[in-house]
């Protein structure tokens, strides 16, 4: 029994010596195989407990839960040793100055579409418009039946329009809105449908198939060229300055009746003529008119007791002139260059 004690009291010297010299875990772990691993050295030597009496059993077996006890304790504190010394020194190879300077993330601005379009809509909603919208995939009927363009008028052709079938197309205007707000709304009516409309078109500085209209219509008892005139004249000062000033002259449309089209003073010379104007001294931005006869009757609204305007301005048209973009195409090539001076 006694040669058995200073063999426990050997292992547990050795197990002391091996934790004080293990510097990493894989080295721990090699202390741990060594000492209280299944073939280890305490293990051994207790397997030699049978040769020993009954009175010496307990006696040995007290020591050897001891060292035990030493060992497993042993090997846990040099563990979190290790591991806070492995923790120091990732924290200092990983180290964070915190007086650099932070990276300045991109923030994005609105698109110069949305946001003229938005004011807008602001104005508009400022005189008593509401915002309507619509199908952009637009049956023929809306699109051009109901609005009195005849079948062989031009803007039916296929090189002008991307149609589905006969009775299905993408809409070349956005005047259908105001088609199926007038079937579903009894006068008084004013609103406008800002959206997407799309025609065949060879893409240049000036045209793409694809650009933004935005309709308004007006309806009601006593409505009359007098309105339309003061209401564009209105909303033009809110979108382009107080300064800007107005023209109306005869054209023509299917759908109104008198029709005429809409031109302001030049955004760069207040009038006086330039290169962006052509020397003219004015800015077509749509077209206008007196709802006709014929298209409010088609709606179910009788001509006889109600009158309307409508008017019709390109988005596009309007940006480029405030902002000074000479190539349409800017706005869809989503250069973060063009965009940042928004």
């Amino acid at each position: 029994m006694t040669n058995m004690k200073e063999q426990l009291y050997a292992v547990k010297q050795r197990a002391q010596e091996a934790l004080d010299l293990a510097t990493t875990s894989e080295e721990l772990e090699a202390v741990r195989v060594r000492f209280a691993g299944k073939k280890g050295e305490l293990t051994a030597l207790l397997s030699q407990m049978g040769k020993l009496s009954p009175e010496e059993r307990p006696v040995i077996g007290q020591i050897a839960n001891e060292v035990r006890g030493f060992i497993d304790a042993g090997i846990r504190a040099k563990k979190a040793v290790l591991e806070q010394a492995e923790l120091n020194r990732r924290l200092e190879k990983e180290s964070l100055d915190v007086t650099l300077p932070g990276k300045a993330r991109t923030v994005g601005k609105q698109h110069p579409l949305n946001k003229v379009l938005d004011e807008v809509k602001d104005a508009f909603i400022s005189m008593g418009f509401s915002i309507a919208s619509g199908p952009e995939v637009e049956y023929d009927y809306y699109n051009f039946e109901a609005l009195n363009i005849p079948k062989d008028h031009p803007a039916r052709d296929t090189q002008d329009t991307f149609y589905f079938s006969p009775e299905m197309l993408l809409r070349t205007q956005t005047s259908s809105v105001q088609v199926r707000v007038m079937e579903k709304t009894q006068p008084p009516i004013r609103v406008i449908s800002p959206g997407r409309v799309f025609r065949i078109d060879e893409v240049d500085a000036t045209h793409s198939p694809i650009f933004h209209q935005i309709e308004g219509l007006v309806v009601d008892k006593g409505i009359t060229m007098a309105h339309l005139k003061g209401s564009l004249e209105l909303i033009c000062k809110k979108l382009f300055g107080p300064e800007t000033k107005t023209r109306i002259r005869p054209d023509f449309f299917p759908f109104t009746e008198p029709s005429a089209e809409i031109s302001i003073s030049c955004f760069k010379c207040g009038g006086e003529g330039c290169k962006f104007c052509k020397n003219e001294g004015w800015i077509e931005i749509g077209g206008a008119g007196m709802v006709n006869p014929k298209v409010l009757a088609h709606c179910g609204i009788d001509p006889e007791v109600y009158s309307g305007f409508a008017f019709g301005m390109g988005l596009e048209r309007m940006v480029m002139g405030r902002y000074g973009v000479d190539d349409i195409r800017m706005f869809y090539e989503n250069d973060v260059r063009f965009l940042n001076m928004f």
